[in-house]
C-alpha cells in the first residue's frame, strides 16, 4: 500500500510503501518517550521525499547513528532514518504525521530503547 505524509506546516512532504499498516511501536528511549512518537519502521529503499525545501536540520544523539530529522519552520518530526542491526539502511515513520491512520485497528508493541 502506498501512504502519504508531512510535517504539520506541509514543508516537508513524504509518501511510503509498506503492507498494511495493523501495529505500531513506541519506544521508551530518552527522546522518543519525551516526544510521544508512534512509529513504523520501513526500508529507506520504500520511502522518497515528495517536498522539503532544505528545510530538515538534524539531531543525533549517544551512538549518533540516528539521523532524527525536524522540519525547520514547524519543527515536527514525521521520521527519522538509522540503521537496522545488520546495518540496512531503516526510516522509522511517526505515524501520528501519516494520513488516513486509524489507531484504534492497530495493535501496539513495546520497544525497550531505554535499556540499549
Amino acid at each position: 500500500m502506498k501512504y502519504t505524509g508531512s510535517c504539520h506546516c506541509q514543508k516537508v512532504r513524504f509518501e511510503f510503501e509498506s503492507e498494511e499498516i495493523q501495529g505500531w511501536m513506541m519506544c521508551n528511549c530518552s527522546i522518543c518517550q519525551r516526544r510521544g512518537h508512534i512509529l513504523h519502521m520501513i526500508p529507506a529503499s520504500f520511502f522518497h521525499l515528495i517536498s522539503w525545501e532544505g528545510n530538515l536540520t538534524e539531531y543525533r544523539f549517544n551512538t549518533k547513528n540516528i539521523a532524527h530529522l525536524f522540519c525547520k519552520t514547524c519543527w515536527v518530526q514525521a521520521f527519522w532514518k538509522g540503521p537496522m542491526p545488520d546495518w540496512t539502511e531503516m526510516i522509522a515513520i511517526n505515524l501520528n504525521c501519516v494520513d488516513g491512520i486509524v489507531y484504534e485497528k492497530l495493535s501496539i508493541h513495546k520497544y525497550d530503547g531505554k535499556s540499549l
